[in-house]
């Protein structure tokens, strides 16, 4: 009998964010899988858990990934860490589950904290539709590509990058983009957490000149959505009458080109009737 693949979630700053249930978990697993077994080893002393490790991370992941996987197979329980945060989420993690969903290994979550959750929460932007983009792509064209299309995206944009590239970031973003309101998080959950709002033009030139330290979320507005050009009365009608052409009558037209033209209703059926 196979054993299981715990998805465990870590502290991203405070280790007093760990669960029970995580800790419980890296108790009773028989191996853990880190991105950084140091970084890992730090959190395990901190609760005086022993437990052996293999490292798994972007450059070991393809030749790793199936031997973690045929431990399992042969009974051995597994869980799997990133250095902060849930593992899979804009991280190499993501392939070890899906190897693992191939071989029909059980697979449980022990939810953590996350970055971009965490960060888009005390950011004070727009949270009801929002795309995750995670890291954006080194190659410039590539990098260029994927900016390109973010031009038009109205939903809240999240983005994580790394300290020594947030100038060129921003940068690039505020050229493709334009100056739209964002939200820098840093150093989540640590001593020195902030949320820096200001707009993206403002942040290119402060930056350009000004190192920021930390582990870093930017939250962008979303574009404007197009407005609709406003139907005139007339338009309106004759949208009603070929509701009525199809089958609908007066009255039930009359509403629906009411609700799509933002008039009302009595006037384009006033125009129905005369008609």
């Amino acid at each position: 009998m196979s054993g299981t693949l715990y998805v465990v979630g870590t502290p991203i700053g405070n280790l007093g964010d760990i669960s029970p249930r995580a800790l419980e978990t890296l108790e009773n697993c028989d191996f853990i899988a880190a991105e950084d077994t140091r970084v890992t080893l730090k959190l395990l002393n901190r609760f005086e858990i022993k437990k052996p490790m293999v490292s798994y991370f972007e450059h070991n992941r393809f030749e790793r990934g199936p031997v973690i996987a045929e431990r399992i197979l042969s009974g051995e329980s597994c869980a799997i860490v990133t250095d902060a945060g849930m593992p899979a989420i804009s991280d190499p993690g993501e392939d070890l589950v899906r190897l693992c969903m191939e071989k029909g290994i059980k697979i449980e979550s022990v939810p953590g904290p996350c970055a971009f959750a965490t960060a888009l929460a005390v950011s004070g932007m727009p949270s009801k539709r929002f795309t995750f983009e995670g890291f954006l792509p080194v190659e410039k064209s590539e990098r260029k590509e994927h900016v390109s299309w973010l031009v038009g995206e109205t939903r809240t944009m999240i983005f994580y990058e790394a300290p020594h590239k947030l100038a060129q970031t921003l940068t690039d973003l505020y050229k493709a983009l334009g100056d739209r309101e964002i939200a820098i998080v840093r150093e989540l959950t640590k001593i020195h957490e902030q949320v820096i709002k200001t707009t993206l033009c403002e942040a290119s030139e402060r930056y350009s000149k000004e190192q920021i330290k930390g582990e870093i979320v930017l939250i962008i507005k979303g574009a404007d959505p197009e407005k609709k050009e406003q139907m005139t009365l007339e338009q309106a009608a004759k949208y009603a009458m070929k509701l009525v052409e199809k089958g609908e009558s007066k009255t039930q037209a009359a509403k629906l080109a009411a609700k799509e033209s933002g008039l009302k209703k009595g006037d384009i059926y006033k125009i129905l009737i005369e008609e």
